[in-house]
């Protein structure tokens, strides 16, 4: 309904107008008052007028009466149609569909409404009536209001200043007889005392400095009246600030603060929209006064420092640091990191004696790192270390600052060395990062990067950068196998153990009974050349399951949007803000925490010889890589030298031989097809010829075209001899036919298959088709395999090899003369399977099906290529065609060779995905179990440090025991959580992947997590 209320009484009727009954007349009456403060109120009533039998009551559910808009001044009498009725829909309820279905556009008409409202808040409203305030004091004059608290009840001078003894930090508003001015609670009088209760009086008083000190709120920056406490007992001023939730912006004599729930605000805000420290406090000084008029304070320096410092203090208290009864210097390297609880930590989430087991069970306590750099994540030359330390000294993600220049101090100026001879470039593909390392433009940068484990880098991926953080990384965790991934491992791990002895002795690697393993992250994988996908690959790799490697890239693009704000920064205030990112994004992801087929297809001697060799080749990966080719390509002059000996072999087995003069019944047949197979190519070759041809071209067709007529002329003489029901059939096609259509190609055979059910055969030659149709699917079937391949292997020699228009042009006439070919075999192989389909019926054959299926295009491409867009390597499928049983008894070395690394890659495929179902089971196990470790940390910190007074210990108490909760809610949500998806998936499973283990039943690992030691439930 529309329309603005309406000023005057009135009784208006409303009809429902309903042909399945009489129509009912609703009167509305409203009425009308005035109320004690002379606001105007209305009452509305709806009558019926008219009652009849039929009309339904006010119990009756379906009764609908009538609704719109109290105030509208339009008459209306809508008349609603009957809806058709669908046959047995009468008891399908249907929704109806309401304003309430489109709040905005139900909103609209009331806009209006919504303006006057917030206009007259700018106004005294109701409270402009009374004449005293609500205190009762006589000539106390209410003219003061609060933006910040509930409602618009104004007071006195005394009333607001009392209020707001609690909350000193609110926007007042002052009647100045025309409008509300803002007025601070100081210029009313308020002072703030620090060290007592709100509204105790201090008699030792101690003002700050001038009487200026600024809070900065969530609400705005505010001037406030402070009062230190100088009582004996009183603490140093800062504590005072800090027991009432003021973070003070110095520590001698501070005039300025940040409330504690500003802290949080912008600390969180800073994680999810990233927004700056600048845009945020300018967005708090226009909320305090957005003309400009009366100028705000200038405290961004402080509110940057104070801000530095919250970021700090919580990572120290998060961390347990202020729980430690030594105190916050015995704080180890890496001590303030949010750790990952579902990697293997030893003594924690793994259990005892799992260095022991064996290598089909250890393979689940390795530990993924994934390495990359950040070129994003720039800083200029701003500040020295000097000048702007780091807060967190290596106690965070970043590595202790000092060390780790001294390190680069000595090894910077050498060149890309010791991966290969020196100074030779990359060996793969150009990798940028690698051959830039060296060159690439750094003018006015202090760093160009950042490494995800984490190091500034200096000009591009220099090895002695990631060497330091990544040896770091591998000596703080005491286990044997590593499974490294970098987008340039193929360069970077060449000589990493030679340079790992060049490394300062605290960060020399025992290699000692350990595995370290090397891949490149998928995404990256294909920029590599045709060795590196293989020998690099965590789909061919086993013991990685499905993992990709690119967890680093996940993190950039979360930490990208800072790179503007930390590239102005200092350096110590730049890694400190990285730390809390970082440590932020660990936490968030803490609390979010086809190969039978293909083996019917092949021999068991076969399988047996190329699984011993892919099982050679996962033990040592110095032995022949399965997964590479051992056939030497093809090349153009190949591929004409194999057309050219097809035709050969096509002339001697005799496929234009002329008919012999004796045929029998097996012989008619088989020219029969020879001559189907002749009109597909003629027909073929008649429609690819130009609109104009020329008269040698018409000569040559014109010719083939006769000595194929006379080839079924006489054909079909000796045809009625054996199906004497064909020579009516014959006579009939030639004169239904019409002229244009009388062309041999187009001559109908009439072979057994080509009859209708009903026409008589004898069944031997069905039998002798049946046969020859088989034989020739199967041929069909395997020169599609060869052209598939040829065309394959010609596309790649092209995009890799041909240069220039000339070799161009001749690469692309062999590419269409190998697709002419595809063609031909996929039409060969469809008449066959149509022929089969007929006499399969006539003779009650079955099961040919499973061998020779639908050819559709998309089955038709090799091996090795991705079927639809969306797959990987870990998900694609195979063609059928390279899986049909026989067809490894083609004698060619090229598709043995690819059977060969298809099968590879299918086991690789089917291996990954079991050891994935493993590890992720395995991972939930140690999610769980880290967590109820931290509940017995936390346990064991809150009672650790020695407090003098009560107040002290409660508050390290309580820390303790809310962390404990946190962690406890953890478990509770992820076993819900991970029960039921652990229950769909082995649902799912046929069977489900047997995990090898020598552990009793009763110790088996459960979703909850080892016991814990001393842990009896």
């Amino acid at each position: 309904m529309v329309g603005r209320p309406s000023k005057r009484a009135k009784l208006s009727q409303y009809v429902d107008v309903n042909e399945a009954r009489p129509a009912p007349t609703y009167e509305r009456f409203r009425s009308y008052g005035i109320q004690n403060d002379g606001e105007m109120s209305v009452n509305t009533e709806y009558m019926l007028s008219q009652p009849t039998h039929e009309v339904p009551t006010v119990d009756d559910p379906s009764a609908t009466l009538p609704s719109f808009d109290d105030w509208n001044e339009t008459e209306y009498q809508e008349t609603e149609e009957p809806e058709p009725q669908v046959e047995g829909s009468e008891n399908i309820s249907r929704k109806q569909r309401t304003a309430a279905d489109n709040p905005l556009l139900q909103w609209l008409p009331e806009r209006s409404a919504f303006l006057d409202e917030i206009i007259r808040l700018e106004g005294r409203g109701s409270e402009g009536t009374r004449l005293n305030c609500c205190c009762g004091t006589d000539n106390a004059t209410h003219l003061y209001r609060c933006r910040d608290c509930f409602g618009v009840e104004m007071v006195c001078l005394t009333c607001v200043v009392h209020r707001h003894l609690s909350n000193p930090l609110h926007h007042i508003d002052m009647w100045n007889g025309s409008f509300f001015q803002s007025i601070t609670l100081k210029a009313l009088g308020l002072r703030v005392q620090l060290g007592h209760t709100p509204g105790e009086r201090c008699y030792n008083a101690q003002p700050v400095s001038c009487d200026e000190f600024t809070v900065i709120d969530a609400h705005g920056i505010h001037d406030v009246a402070v009062d230190f406490c100088g009582c004996e007992t009183a603490q140093i001023r800062y504590k005072q600030l800090l027991r009432a939730r003021w973070f003070p912006a110095t520590t001698s004599d501070p005039r300025t603060a940040a409330t504690f729930d500003v802290l949080k605000l912008f600390h969180l805000l800073s994680f999810e929209s990233k927004v700056s420290a600048y845009e945020f406090y300018h967005s708090l000084a226009r909320r305090s006064d957005n003309t400009g008029i009366s100028p705000i304070k200038d405290r961004y320096s402080a509110f940057m420092r104070m801000m530095r410092e919250w970021r700090h203090i919580l990572q120290l208290m998060r961390a347990g640091r202020g729980h430690d009864p030594n105190g916050i210097k015995a704080t180890p390297d890496g001590g303030c990191v949010v750790p990952c609880p579902a990697c293997p930590h030893p003594g924690i989430n793994i259990p005892n004696g799992w260095e022991n087991s064996p290598p089909d069970i250890r393979w689940r306590y390795a530990l993924f790192l994934a390495i990359d750099a950040n070129f994003r994540l720039k800083r200029k030359a701003i500040s020295t270390d000097d000048r702007d330390p780091s807060l967190n000294s290596g106690w965070a993600y970043f590595v202790e600052e000092r060390a780790y220049k001294d390190f680069l101090s000595e090894r910077i100026t050498e060149p890309q060395e010791h991966n290969l001879s020196l100074g030779q470039r990359s060996t793969c593909v150009s990798h940028n990062a690698v051959n830039s390392a060296d060159t690439k433009a750094s003018r006015g940068l202090a760093a160009t990067g950042v490494g995800s484990v984490v190091c500034d880098l200096q000009k591009g991926k220099k090895y002695v950068n990631m060497d330091y953080l990544v040896f770091s990384v591998l000596i703080s965790f005491g286990l044997a196998v590593f499974n490294l991934s970098y987008d340039i491992t193929c360069q970077w791990h060449k000589k990493i153990w030679s340079r790992n002895s060049m490394m300062p002795q605290r960060l020399q690697f025992n290699r000692k009974n350990k595995t370290v393993r090397f891949f490149v992250p998928k995404f990256h994988l294909k920029a590599h050349i045709q060795s590196c996908q293989t020998t690099f690959s965590f789909n061919f790799s086993k013991w990685v399951g499905r993992t990709d490697g690119e967890a680093p890239e996940r993190g950039w693009a979360d930490i990208n949007r800072v790179a503007t704000s930390t590239r102005e920064m200092g350096p110590g205030n730049r890694r400190d803000t990285l730390d809390d990112h970082f440590g932020d994004w660990n936490w968030k992801k803490t609390t979010m925490l086809e190969l039978a087929e293909l083996e019917g297809a092949i021999d068991a001697s076969t399988l047996a010889l190329w699984r011993v060799d892919v099982e050679a080749w996962e033990e040592d990966n110095t032995k022949p890589n399965p997964f590479e080719s051992r056939v030497v390509p093809m090349t153009q002059a190949m591929v004409r030298l194999q057309f050219a000996e097809r035709e050969s072999r096509d002339l001697q087995d005799g496929i234009d031989s002329s008919l012999h003069a004796e045929i029998s019944p097996s012989v008619l047949v088989a020219n029969g097809l020879e001559l189907e197979d002749q009109q597909r190519r003629l027909r073929a070759d008649r429609k690819s010829s130009s609109q104009n041809p020329t008269d040698n071209q018409r000569a040559k067709l014109q010719t083939r075209s006769n000595a194929l007529q006379h080839k079924l002329d006489a054909w079909v003489q000796v045809q009625v001899l054996y199906m004497p029901a064909v020579a009516p059939l014959h006579i009939r096609a030639q004169h239904d036919s019409s002229p244009q259509h009388k062309l041999p190609e187009d001559f109908t055979l009439f072979l057994p298959s080509q009859l209708n059910p009903t026409t008589p055969c004898d069944l031997s030659l069905c039998q002798i088709e049946w046969q020859l149709r088989y034989a020739q699917a199967d041929d069909a079937l395997n020169d599609v395999h060869q052209n598939v391949r040829l065309h394959a292997h010609l596309n790649t020699f092209k995009t890799l090899h041909i240069r220039g228009q000339r070799a161009s042009t001749r690469a692309r006439s062999a590419l269409d003369l190998t697709e002419t070919k595809k063609c031909a075999s996929r039409l060969k192989y469809e008449a066959a399977r149509v022929a089969l389909d007929a006499l399969g019926e006539r003779l009650g054959m079955v099961g040919w099906c499973d061998t020779f299926r639908p050819l559709n295009v998309s089955d038709m491409r090799p091996m090795g290529d991705v079927g639809s867009a969306g797959q990987s390597e870990g998900r694609r499928d195979i063609p059928w065609i390279w899986k049909s049983p026989g067809v490894l008894h083609n004698n060619d070395a090229g598709l043995q060779d690819c059977l060969r690394i298809e099968w590879c890659k299918a086991r690789a495929r089917a291996s990954r995905w079991s050891e994935e179902l493993s590890l992720l089971i395995e991972e939930m196990q140690r999610v769980l179990a880290f967590f109820r470790w931290e509940m017995v940390q936390w346990h064991e910190q809150g009672t650790a440090r020695s407090f003098t007074k009560d107040a002290d210990y409660e508050g390290s108490h309580a820390y303790a025991q809310r962390q404990i909760s946190i962690r406890e809610g953890l478990i509770r949500h992820f076993s819900m959580l991970w029960r039921d998806a652990l229950s769909a998936v082995v649902a799912g499973l046929d069977p489900v992947p047997e995990v090898h283990t020598e552990m009793a039943e009763d110790q088996m690992p459960s979703l909850e997590g080892p016991p814990l030691q001393g842990d009896h439930e």
